[in-house]
């Protein structure tokens, strides 16, 4: 069967709600800010060990106003094993204090005012606006990019924005945030990076374009 874009997301979104029904946001957090930390954490660091680190940085700053008190270089001594810490402590201190400054210690509601924040791009604020707001996002991390132009969903579109562009016109916007976290699910058991994809046993291998005739 020849599949049009949309046709094949719709097919693959219902798949993978078979196959990861209870996919979520792997970074723990029991409140918005804290997403907000995490995230920018996870930059070129898998979730796993944000999630260890962040249980010191929070036992030790537990509001947006003790963070925001924080010196950059008391986040850095605890955040450095996620990598890149100066840089990521710089950011979460500044976006700590515009939070407690601005929106009396609650993270806006707004697409716009996130992408405003510190170290807060497109990935960020699609992932707070789905996850904690429940309003339509699509989370283009390195997984969704790799996947969706495996599969056809894309046509050789790297640029984080320009896929999240592409993908607006064919998923559904209900859909869009727990099909990024399916994907993310899928792309760590199935369709690996750093080695071969394991087709055979993939549930999509009859409409993925990379897979199917």
């Amino acid at each position: 069967m020849r599949y049009t874009k949309k046709q094949r997301a719709l097919e693959i979104i219902e798949r993978l709600k078979l196959e990861y029904p209870d996919a979520g946001c792997t970074l723990e957090y029991d409140d918005a800010w804290k997403l907000l930390v995490s995230v920018r954490l996870a930059a070129q660091c898998t979730d796993a060990r944000v999630n260890v680190v962040v249980e010191e940085l929070y036992e030790k700053y537990p509001s947006v106003e003790a963070l925001s008190k924080a010196e950059p270089e008391e986040i850095e001594q605890i955040v450095k094993p996620c990598g890149l810490g100066r840089s990521k402590a710089r950011d979460i201190s500044a976006c700590m204090k515009i939070l407690q400054s601005e929106y009396g210690g609650k993270v806006p509601e707004d697409f716009d005012a996130l992408l405003k924040l510190p170290g807060v791009g497109r990935k960020s604020a699609n992932l707070i606006m789905g996850d904690v707001f429940g309003k339509p996002a699509i989370v283009t991390d390195t997984h969704c990019i790799r996947l969706v132009n495996r599969m056809g969903l894309v046509d050789q579109i790297t640029e984080p924005k320009k896929v999240e562009m592409a993908l607006w016109k064919i998923i559904p916007p209900e859909e869009g945030s727990d099909f990024c976290h399916r994907l993310v699910y899928h792309g760590r058991a199935v369709c690996t990076a750093r080695k071969k994809p394991d087709c055979e046993h993939c549930c999509l291998k009859d409409v993925c374009k990379k897979v199917a005739v």
